[in-house]
């Protein structure tokens, strides 16, 4: 008989790994995401510190942040492939070891360059980690249950994003900046240990085009280095991005005969999953949009010191985390185009009555827009992520969760650069008004996208 410390290796099945392995390898996925957004989201409030620590000006501590984002960019979809060829679970936990020893980096860094090195090699094992976690949890959960458990994985993901500046304000107050990258070693190593509950899936050997794993690095450095430098040097910004539009070109063109391309133009031609991705790019660039939007709106706008305007930004997260598991379950009955488009449409209702209302002095037309927008977004994403990884066949699941992760930074990239663009052309004051309208347009581009995706989808897919 198998003891629990010795989990047999199982090859994926429809009905998912059986109870309790099953528990554990959700709750081996659910800690890595919380993981990485967690580090995401608490390396913001550290710049300053940061800044102070190692003498750097603080414009050039930015590429804490960047670093990360932008190794999570580059690794997304190579790793996707990787997991595909030589098994998601291996590269999974490969992904979090290397997230967890650069932490260990991060937090003996003695320099700025050399944190920002670090930072880049955390955000290639957070690439690992968001790109293979749907592929590690199709083989874990049932079908039957695989909306409710992506909704859990939205909601974790919610609290985590949402409790990243608090818990970083409390370690700061208690200890200096390394120990924020710190505390990921205990939890990385609880992952690893546990990485043995995860199902096994083996994988499919291929080849990879060297040449296009190359340009698709390039394509989205050059990418990123150009939305970075949009607002101060336009011209350069322009020749960087269309560098990496010829980059993409030369990709499709290495790979035009590939059956199982990193750029996954095999699932691109699916129209399900086809639609999902550009929805997907519409909402997150909404979303991105209205979280760097707001704060100016509460400070600017509305005149509220920085303790109310945290307050005033609880509404939005905490609607998400409601509406999230509620959305996974829906998803499971109900087509998931009807759930897209009316999360898309409340998201754009929400932070539409955010920008045209006429502040009030409670900001009650504000809570109410961002109440509706934060449950627009969960009940939009959980369906969309589902759509997602089940309109991939369980072997290229790889691929699909790394396009998901990618078409989420995509949209955030897009959303902070034309945020950048309204502060170069309007004055702070009305910037944040005009960028929550925008914000709630291209939300209902999604919602009208997702829509468009209910004339040939049925309730119960394969």
């Amino acid at each position: 008989m198998t003891s629990m410390s010795t989990p047999p290796s199982l090859d994926p099945v429809d009905d998912g790994l059986p109870a309790p392995r099953r528990q554990f390898a959700i709750g081996v996925l659910l800690l890595s995401l919380v993981l990485v957004v967690l580090d995401s989201a608490i390396a913001n409030v550290a710049l300053p510190s940061i800044a102070q620590s190692l003498g750097a000006h603080p414009s050039d501590t930015v590429w804490v942040v960047s670093s990360y984002q932008l190794a999570v960019l580059v690794a997304l979809l190579p790793c996707g492939a990787l997991g595909e060829i030589y098994g998601p679970r291996r590269v999974f936990l490969l992904g979090v070891a290397l997230f967890t020893l650069a932490s260990t980096a991060c937090a003996l860094a003695g320099s700025l360059p050399l944190l920002v090195a670090a930072r880049f090699m955390q955000g290639l094992g957070a690439g690992a980690i968001m790109g293979l976690a749907a592929m590690n949890l199709r083989t874990a959960v049932p079908q039957r249950m695989l909306g409710t458990v992506i909704g859990f994985n939205a909601m974790a993901i919610a609290i985590s994003a949402a409790a990243g500046p608090a818990v970083a304000g409390a370690i700061l107050s208690v200890a200096s900046w390394p120990w924020l990258f710190a505390v990921n070693l205990p939890l990385g190593v609880i992952v690893l240990l546990c990485g043995k509950f995860l199902g096994h899936m083996d994988g499919v050997r291929r080849r990879i085009n060297v040449l296009a794993l190359l340009a698709s690095t390039a394509m989205f450095i050059l990418f990123f280095s150009g939305a970075e430098q949009i607002a101060t040097a336009p011209a350069s910004s322009a020749i960087l991005i269309g560098c990496a539009v010829l980059c993409l070109l030369a990709v499709l063109r290495l790979e035009r005969n590939t059956p199982t391309p990193i750029v996954p133009t095999d699932l691109l031609a699916e129209p399900g999953f086809r639609v999902a991705v550009i929805a997907s790019v519409a909402c997150f660039t909404g979303q991105m949009l209205a979280y760097v939007a707001l704060p100016f709106y509460l400070h600017h706008t509305m005149g509220m010191t920085p303790a109310l305007t945290g307050l005033y930004m609880m509404p939005w997260p905490v609607a998400t985390i409601i509406m999230a598991p509620i959305a996974g379950r829906l998803a499971d009955r109900i087509k998931t185009a009807w759930l897209c488009a009316s999360g898309g449409g409340l998201l754009a209702l929400g932070l539409l009555i955010a920008g045209l209302f006429p502040p009030d002095a409670r900001g009650i037309a504000f809570l109410i827009g961002t109440t509706l927008a934060g449950a627009g977004f969960g009940l939009f994403q959980t369906p969309n992520n589902r759509t997602l990884l089940l309109s991939a066949p369980k072997a290229r699941s790889g691929a699909a969760g790394a396009m998901q992760g990618t078409a989420r930074l995509l949209g955030q990239t897009t959303g902070a650069i034309s945020m950048s663009i309204i502060f170069a052309l309007v004055p702070v004051v009305q910037a944040p008004g005009i960028a929550l309208v925008l914000a709630g347009l291209c939300a209902a581009v999604s919602a009208l996208v997702s829509l468009s995706r209910a004339r040939f989808e049925t309730v119960n897919r394969r």
